[in-house]
């Protein structure tokens, strides 16, 4: 399951630019939590200590809890507000999580056994469709990741969602098709030969076509002499 990470913040009572600006100024960032049908609360958390969970790259599908003045708040990031040109964290939001509660989250894939796969060993190209899936998962039982295990695959062969099995209570997002996950592809050098195979075969016909018509013309050319 995905970890949980403990983030300690401050409630704050400035809102506005020149608020946010302020709190900017002194190393922490701005940001809400917000839902389970509960007033908004505004908090400053530390930069570095965000910093580091973002460069996880795993933050939007990790729990927080949240601590704020001895109490503890279950929340999961949903936005993370970047300012363009510095790449500077600008401001967090947080949806706050109650008993029960179900969130869509991206989880990544993981590809076992791709040393004892026929298909790559017999020069085949792991073509990865989706490195992660969007899944709706119960909010105490977030996955870290989905295995997906290519032992058996062969040179063109391809996985589904349909093919994987899903920890309980937890469904695919997208369900109105039965969508790609990898695929074993051949190489491109093969794809290349077989399409100058196939060009050297239209020219031949050409050719052919052509000396024919030679032919033709000089026996009528004979006939007029």
């Amino acid at each position: 399951m995905a970890e949980n990470v403990t983030l300690t913040a401050e409630t704050r009572e400035g809102t506005g630019k020149g608020a946010a600006r302020a709190i900017r100024r002194t190393g922490r960032i701005p940001a809400v939590i917000y839902g389970d049908k509960k007033d908004p609360i505004a908090i400053t958390l530390g930069y570095t200590e965000v910093l580091k969970q973002v460069n996880t790259g795993t933050f939007m599908s990790k729990l927080v809890d949240m601590e704020i003045d001895g109490e503890t708040i279950r929340t999961i990031p949903r936005d993370v507000q970047f300012e363009p040109v510095r790449d500077f964290i600008m401001h967090v939001d947080f949806l706050r999580l109650g008993k029960g509660a179900k969130v869509n989250v991206e989880v990544p894939v993981v590809f076992l056994n791709e040393e004892d796969t026929p298909g790559l060993r017999a020069g085949g190209v792991l073509n990865v469709v989706r490195y992660t899936i969007e899944l709706n998962c119960p909010a105490s039982a977030i996955p870290s990741e989905i295995e997906v295990d290519i032992a058996a695959l062969e040179m063109g062969d391809s996985v589904h969602i349909s093919e994987i099995t899903l920890p309980e209570g937890v469904t695919s997002v997208i369900d109105d098709r039965d969508f790609t996950i990898v695929t074993i592809a051949a190489p491109v050098a093969e794809v290349v030969e077989e399409e100058e195979e196939g060009l050297e075969g239209e020219e031949g016909v050409e050719g052919e076509g052509a000396e024919d018509g030679d032919a033709e013309g000089d026996a009528d050319a004979e006939g007029d002499e």
